[in-house]
């Protein structure tokens, strides 16, 4: 049976690999109204590895975009992005999330209303709620908006990816209405904002 039995040494180094992979990438999740905008906004920046859009925070298993879409299944629409936190950290990503939409305004980004378009951060561990609740509350006390900021900040839930065509929207349909006259606006205010985090 001691053949059978893990060398200690071996075990240790395991764990130290799987603690150093653990450390390469990390996972962000938001929803700031209309994920094809968020999905862009976060593509340009500089350490963000991958972005998908779904659904997170509702009821429903496995929900479809008109499900949603109805307010009955209780999801919004986020973007979970991957991130690499040599290159970008929490705190700025937190920043671009704040800076590209209108986080004091309820179930609602301009002409996009219901609950599926709340602003939400879904934090996947201890540190990210911390530091989400820290900036918010300072936000608040320094007045940085002229309302209070209403982002609700919630455990990470089940995330279901959205369907195929919603998937790096923007990019594919840069010529629809929507892109050029809501999407669009909003990026080239946000890569004037963050200069220094775009994708060169």
């Amino acid at each position: 049976m001691l053949g059978c039995t893990p060398n200690t040494s071996t075990v240790k180094a395991n764990k130290m690999e799987e603690q150093i992979t653990a450390k390469t990438t990390d996972t962000a999740t938001f929803g700031a109204g209309c994920f094809w905008c968020v999905e862009a906004i976060f593509q340009q920046l500089n350490g963000v590895i991958s972005i998908k859009s779904g659904y997170e925070g509702g009821l429903r298993a496995n929900p479809s975009y008109e499900q949603v879409c109805s307010g009955a299944t209780g999801h919004a629409e986020v973007c979970q992005i991957v991130f690499d936190p040599k290159k970008i950290n929490y705190k700025t990503l937190l920043q671009a999330f704040w800076e590209s939409h209108d986080p004091t305004t309820l179930n609602r980004q301009g002409a996009d209303v219901g609950t599926q378009y709340r602003s939400v951060i879904f934090y996947h561990s201890t540190e990210q709620k911390e530091t989400a609740e820290f900036y918010k509350n300072e936000l608040n006390n320094s007045k940085a908006f002229d309302n209070e900021i209403i982002t609700e900040i919630s455990p990470a839930q089940t995330f279901y990816e959205a369907e195929k065509y919603h998937q790096n929207y923007y990019n594919q349909n840069a010529d629809q209405p929507y892109c050029q006259f809501v999407i669009r606006p909003k990026l080239a205010k946000f890569q004037k904002a963050f200069e220094a985090h775009i994708v060169k």
